[in-house]
């Protein structure tokens, strides 16, 4: 049950990830594909079927933990670049990439060492006894803990300096599922080392723990990993409607200054600027109402109070930074998760 659960969390996550593809980067969306299915791999009927293709050798299990360590290598990069901060620079990490090569190496070879015998849903129950086995389980999870360590402390290393009140809830639940992660894989080897020593009931003393801390950094890091994405989609919609009213309103400033000046206008007339996306178009009337003011100050007399507070709110709000790839207004050093 605890597999079918973590696996829904990840496809969730993705599925809320998937709007607006292609106007972010794609390595969030990647590593939890990779974790979406590593967590489905595990699941006993898709595992049982598709080991069965392989004559039941349980190298879906490797396949699985493979993926996963992938994942959550990639996962934890995107994360760290996004806590970042933009002033500090693109770190580079080669050492990271050979690092999780190694681990792969060290995770297929320890697997090769076990012996099953036959399909296994319960693959550390039923051969943990093995050192070999204890071995395979230390290598992935050591590598986890200490990736998902550094993501941590580095979301909550960075978390305060953010503008942004949805970032700072953001990373604040990636750095606690990080944290209940640490204690995961804590946990896990914990029981590895009971196993080896034969305490059976021991191990399934410590299980209900191992499941509700498993749940609890699955539903932290997915919920923190959502947020961004889905607040800069209601954001966007915010906003759009915000420069579908400065427009309206802006369309007789423009009609009063620029309409009445062909020399300062770069289309033929404000219908052809409708057709354009509302920040484009926003974006475009104000520089010509403020080219037509600029060669003839005389034409602002013309404007009423209130025509004068709408070309004010237009500027306003387009000088605001804005993020290039989203057009979402970001804080300083923040970059898009």
């Amino acid at each position: 049950m605890i597999q079918v659960v973590a696996a829904a969390m990840m496809w969730l996550l993705v599925i809320s990830l998937l709007p607006g593809t292609r106007r972010r980067d794609h390595s969030v969306l990647t590593a939890a594909i990779t974790i979406a299915v590593a967590m489905t791999l595990n699941i006993d009927p898709v595992y049982t079927r598709l080991d069965a293709a392989f004559a039941g050798r349980n190298y879906i299990d490797l396949l699985a933990n493979i993926s996963m360590v992938v994942g959550i290598y990639f996962l934890s990069k995107a994360i760290i670049r996004a806590a970042t901060p933009e002033d500090v620079g693109e770190r580079r990490d080669p050492v990271g990439d050979v690092v999780m090569g190694v681990v792969i190496l060290g995770l297929t070879a320890s697997f090769s060492f076990i012996s099953t015998g036959g399909t296994s849903t319960r693959f550390m129950l039923d051969f943990g006894d093995q050192f070999p086995a204890a071995l395979y389980s230390a290598i992935q999870f050591v590598y986890i803990g200490y990736v998902v360590s550094v993501t941590g402390a580095t979301c909550f290393r960075f978390r305060p300096g953010m503008s942004r009140p949805y970032y700072r809830v953001a990373f604040t639940l990636i750095g606690t599922g990080c944290a209940f992660a640490v204690l995961l894989v804590t946990l896990v080897l914990v029981m590895d080392a009971l196993h080896l020593q034969g305490q059976i009931d021991a191990i399934h003393a410590i299980s209900p723990a191992y499941d509700a801390t498993a749940v609890a950094a699955m539903a932290f890091l997915c919920a923190g990993l959502a947020i961004p994405p889905v607040s800069r989609r209601i954001l966007h919609r915010k906003e759009a409607a915000t420069e579908n009213e400065l427009v309206h309103g802006l369309r007789s400033v423009w009609e009063k200054t620029a309409g009445t000046r062909k020399d300062v206008r770069l289309q033929q007339d404000v219908d052809a600027l409708i057709q354009q996306e509302p920040a484009r178009r926003l974006h475009r009337m104000l520089v010509e109402v403020q080219d037509a003011l600029l060669v003839e100050p005389g034409l602002a007399s013309s404007l009423d109070i209130r025509e004068l507070r709408v070309l004010s709110a237009a500027e306003n709000y387009l000088a605001g930074p804005v993020d290039p790839g989203t057009k979402v207004r970001k804080g300083k050093g923040e970059r898009a998760l």
